[in-house]
């Protein structure tokens, strides 16, 4: 038995099921990193003293991983596009690009991450030290979620190219959907965590 409109859009919302379904895990998403950073602002406007952690953070290193993560949403897009137009072999070189963009962040963040550690800076460290591992850390989790998803359609998901090639477009369409997410959750910190 066939699940109606994993294709064709529902005539209720124009949105097919995995959009939907993304739409509203994304609404969840928002509502945790939303809180997560009114968290943050409460706290930080309410200390009658902030911690000076974050002048130790690297704004050169965050620079280049936000230059990453947004060349990586290009990327996204274009392993989309490339499926649209039925170029498969553009469409694994894009999403090849958009792992490895994945793979660098996650490596500048391991290196950061690093030298707080052996620096002492640690959660225990201070407040600013607690929310910086607890809001970028969450957000490390989810660079990786997106990357196992975005591997398995770059690895042995491609397979459904050749039976359902618009099923396929579609989740990669999803998969998208949610690393912009990603990325977008990173521009929100990157000037919070480091600029401000």
């Amino acid at each position: 038995m066939e699940i109606p409109y994993t294709v064709t859009e529902r005539p209720d919302t124009g949105l097919y099921n995995a959009k939907l379904g993304v739409w509203l895990f994304l609404a969840s998403e928002v509502m945790l990193f939303g809180a997560l950073f009114s968290s943050y602002v409460l706290l930080r406007s309410g200390a009658e003293e902030w911690p000076h952690g974050w002048q130790h953070l690297s704004v050169p290193l965050a620079a280049f991983n936000t230059l990453v993560l947004i060349s990586s949403s290009v990327t996204m897009v274009m392993s989309w596009a490339s499926l649209k137009t039925k170029d498969f072999g553009k469409y694994r070189l894009y999403m090849g690009l958009t792992i490895l963009a994945g793979l660098i962040f996650l490596a500048v963040k391991f290196f950061e991450y690093r030298e707080h550690i052996l620096m002492g800076e640690v959660p225990a460290h201070d407040t600013f030290f607690a929310i910086y591992f607890t809001l970028t850390g969450l957000h490390g989790l989810h660079v990786i979620g997106g990357m196992i998803v975005n591997g398995y359609f770059f690895g042995p998901g491609a397979r459904m190219w050749s039976s359902e090639p618009e099923r396929f477009t579609n989740r990669i369409e999803i998969a998208g959907v949610y690393w912009h997410f990603v990325d977008l959750v990173w521009i929100f910190l990157f000037p919070i965590l480091y600029l401000l």
